[in-house]
Parts: structure tokens; C-alpha cells; sequence
């Protein structure tokens, strides 16, 4: 009798798809509509915000003089 009946190949196709429906549910919420538009406006503005603060502290620190 082989290892893969109906029965756990069932089971794992339950299983998976248990498992799935939640991070489905949580990717419609956070990257569709409304509130998608709203993560992805502030991810973006986010890394606006290190990219900028990241420059300003690079040029900082080669325009400084030693001395």
C-alpha cells in the first residue's frame, strides 16, 4: 500500500488551502482598495523619508571640514 492514499492527499489539499485562505485574506485587506492605496501611499512616503534623511545625513558628513 503506497504512502499517498486519497485520504492524505485530501487531507494535505485542506490543509493547504486552510492555511492559504488566511494569508489571501490578509493580502486582499492591506494591497486591494482603498486601504491598498492608503499601505502603499505610506510605504512610499516612508522610504521618501529615509531616502532623504539618509542624504542629508551622507552630505553632512563629506561636506564637513576637518580641521
Amino acid at each position: 500500500m503506497e504512502s499517498n492514499s486519497v485520504a492524505s492527499v485530501q487531507y494535505d489539499r485542506v490543509s493547504l488551502s486552510l492555511s492559504l485562505c488566511c494569508t489571501y485574506r490578509i493580502y486582499n485587506r492591506v494591497c486591494n482598495g482603498r486601504m491598498g492605496v492608503v499601505v502603499k501611499t505610506a510605504g512610499a512616503l516612508a522610504a521618501l523619508v529615509f531616502v532623504y534623511i539618509l542624504g542629508y545625513l551622507t552630505g553632512y558628513y563629506v561636506h564637513t571640514c576637518s580641521g
